[in-house]
C-alpha cells in the first residue's frame, strides 16, 4: 500500500457520515439483517437487544428441537409416495451435533426401512428426502409447502418419484445411501439449514446425480433460503424442477450443472409471477 492510500489513524467523529434515518427505514424493507440498530450510550437500544436475545433463542430451538417423522411420512403417503422413516448413526441430537459424520451414514435400521418400501412405479427415478439437518423449524414450516409445489411440475416434465423418505439425524450426505439402496437416478434432499439470527426457518435443496456414499460436495447443485421471507417455495419448485430435469438429461450434477431456469425472484412487495416454466 502507497503511503498516499493508507487509512488514516484515527477518524473523526465529524469524518463519518451515517445514512438518514429515512433510507434505513427503506433498507430494512428489503433485508432482515441488523441495520442501523441505534445505540443507547455504549450499547444497544433496549428494543434491540431483545430482538437479539430472542432470534438468538430461536436459533438454538431450531437446532435442537425434532421433526414429527411419524406425521410428515403419513403426509408423503397421502401425496401419493412411497414413504419411510430412517435415520442416521447418530444416536441423539447430542452426538449428531458433535459427529458430522455420523450424520452422513445411514443405520441399519434405517437400510431395512428402505428395503421394505414397495417397488416404485415403472420409470421412476428420483427419490425426495426430507431430513431434518440444523433446524426442524423449516422442514416443520416449509418442507410439505415446497414437496407440494415441486410435486406437480415434476409430474408435468414426466418425472416419476420413486419414494419420499423421512429422515432423522440427518446431514446432507445421507440422501448417497438412501439414493444408492433404491437405485435412484437423482436425490433431492430438502434439510433444514444452520439457522441464523436473522432467519432459523430456511431450507435448503441439494441435487445429486447418481447418489452413492463418498459422492463430493462438488457434484451436488444446492438451492437455499428457501423460506417466506427469503425464496418463496414456488420459486424454488420451479428451479429445483429444471434442475433435476437438466440433470437427468445432462446425467451429472455440481459444479458442472448452472442453474439457468430463467426463473426470476420478485423484487420486495411485487406479486410472485414465475416467468419461466
Amino acid at each position: 500500500m502507497t503511503r498516499d492510500t493508507k487509512l488514516p489513524a484515527t477518524i473523526r467523529a465529524d469524518q463519518v457520515v451515517l445514512p438518514a434515518p429515512d433510507e434505513i427505514t427503506r433498507l430494512r424493507r428489503f433485508t432482515e439483517a441488523r441495520i442501523g440498530l441505534g445505540r443507547a450510550g455504549s450499547g444497544l437500544p433496549t428494543a434491540a437487544h431483545l430482538r437479539f436475545g430472542l432470534d438468538h433463542a430461536r436459533a438454538r430451538d431450531a437446532v435442537w428441537s425434532g421433526i414429527d417423522a411419524g406425521a410428515l411420512v403419513d403426509a408423503l403417503h397421502g401425496r401419493g409416495l412411497n414413504s419411510c422413516h430412517v435415520s442416521s448413526m447418530a444416536r441423539d441430537r447430542a452426538e449428531y451435533l458433535r459427529r458430522p459424520d455420523l450424520g452422513r451414514r445411514l443405520s441399519a435400521k434405517g437400510a431395512a426401512a428402505l428395503g421394505a418400501l414397495p417397488p416404485p412405479a415403472p420409470g421412476a427415478e428420483v427419490v425426495l428426502m426430507l431430513g431434518d439437518g440444523l433446524s426442524a423449524a423449516a422442514v416443520m414450516l416449509n418442507g410439505l409447502a415446497l414437496i407440494d409445489a415441486l410435486l406437480p411440475r415434476l409430474a408435468a416434465a414426466r418425472i416419476g418419484v420413486m419414494a419420499g423418505v423421512v429422515a432423522t439425524q440427518a446431514r446432507v450426505a445421507l440422501g448417497d445411501p438412501v439414493g444408492a439402496i433404491l437405485g435412484a437416478r437423482l436425490a433431492i434432499v430438502l434439510i433444514g439449514e444452520r439457522p441464523g439470527l436473522s432467519a432459523a426457518d430456511g431450507l435448503g435443496c441439494y441435487l445429486t446425480f447418481d447418489p452413492r456414499p463418498g459422492t463430493l460436495d462438488s457434484a451436488r447443485n444446492c438451492i437455499s433460503n428457501i423460506r417466506p421471507g427469503g425464496l418463496d417455495p414456488a420459486t424454488a419448485a420451479a428451479k429445483i424442477a429444471w434442475l433435476t430435469a437438466e440433470a437427468l438429461r445432462r446425467q451429472l450434477t455440481g459444479v458442472g450443472l448452472k442453474e439457468a431456469s430463467g426463473v426470476t425472484v420478485p423484487a420486495a412487495g411485487q406479486p410472485r409471477v414465475l416467468t419461466a416454466e
